[in-house]
């Protein structure tokens, strides 16, 4: 969602990445409204999602389309159980990776007419690390 700096302004969900092994698709959810494939996808039993702090996300969603998100794992707890008590994302890759990732673009405008390259990488980079850390965390199980 687009940052709000001001406890009694809040925004709409404006954007959804969705990562696999091969690509990231940004969803531009204020452009185009309910969708019932993203609402299937969301709510299938089928195929595993993996999120951070996906609690807020549903709340978000929930206000964008109604649905009942099946199928998710959250990364804090699934990270808690391997000892690792960070809950943000950039901790967390740089604890099991070493590596850090930037978080630059995280309070610019979603709701943007047009998004910046900038803008696109990391929301690419963001749904990738949490696959990435899942699978990580899933090897060492």
């Amino acid at each position: 969602t687009r940052p709000s700096f001001s406890p009694r302004t809040h925004y709409s969900v404006a954007l959804m990445q969705l990562a696999t092994a091969d690509v990231c698709f940004l969803f531009r959810l204020q452009f185009i409204g309910e969708h019932q494939g993203l609402k299937q996808l969301l709510e299938s039993d089928d195929v595993l999602k993996v999120g951070l702090s996906i609690k807020d996300d549903f709340h978000a969603l929930r206000a964008w389309m109604p649905l009942t998100p099946r199928n998710f794992v959250e990364l804090q707890n699934m990270a808690g159980q391997f000892g690792i008590a960070e809950k943000s994302l950039q901790k967390m890759y740089a604890i099991i990776f070493g590596k850090k990732i930037s978080k630059a673009q995280r309070l610019s405008n979603w709701e943007a007419p047009i998004l910046t390259p900038q803008q696109k990488k990391y929301a690419a980079i963001d749904a990738w690390a949490c696959r990435d850390i899942f699978i990580e965390l899933q090897k060492q199980h």
